[in-house]
């Protein structure tokens, strides 16, 4: 029973990643870039950024992502929606294809399932107790 719960997560989970990523995975472009550490607008602090080149424009995305370390000048690849490149994200597996917040979410909410799926079945009823132990299968011919 654990195996086909844990195959099922996985599935479910792996599905998830494919196709709820932004910018788009299956439809998404990738390019090189390079890390450069530039201060931000917002923060005035220095943040490193994925800078390419599109069309001969250029194009400066935030790389900050949790355990995630980019030197400077560090070449990367960046995934871009042709249509708005400036919503672009690097391309790892660590911040773009899995992230913590989904991992977290997903093992929190498998625990809190097996907990109620355990609660539900755990204390039967003295009825389905006596119909489970009378359950006789009937037999069934090969060719119907």
């Amino acid at each position: 029973m654990y195996k086909g719960i844990f195959i099922l997560y996985l599935v479910c989970f792996s599905l998830y990643i494919i196709y709820s990523r932004e910018p788009d995975f299956v439809d998404g472009e990738t390019s090189a870039a390079t890390i450069h550490w530039l201060q931000d607008s917002a923060s005035q602090q220095k943040i490193p950024k994925a800078v390419f080149v599109l069309n001969k424009k250029n194009y400066a995305v935030d790389a900050r992502y949790v355990l995630r370390d980019l030197p400077e000048g560090k070449p990367v690849e960046v995934i871009f929606n042709p249509v708005k490149p400036e919503k672009a994200a690097v391309y790892s597996w660590w911040g773009y294809m899995i992230t913590w917040g989904e991992i977290l979410g997903s093992i929190i909410l498998l625990v809190v399932l097996y907990q109620v799926a355990v609660a539900v079945t755990k204390n039967p009823t003295a009825d389905s107790l006596k119909e489970q132990s009378e359950y006789v299968p009937e037999k069934k011919t090969k060719y119907d």
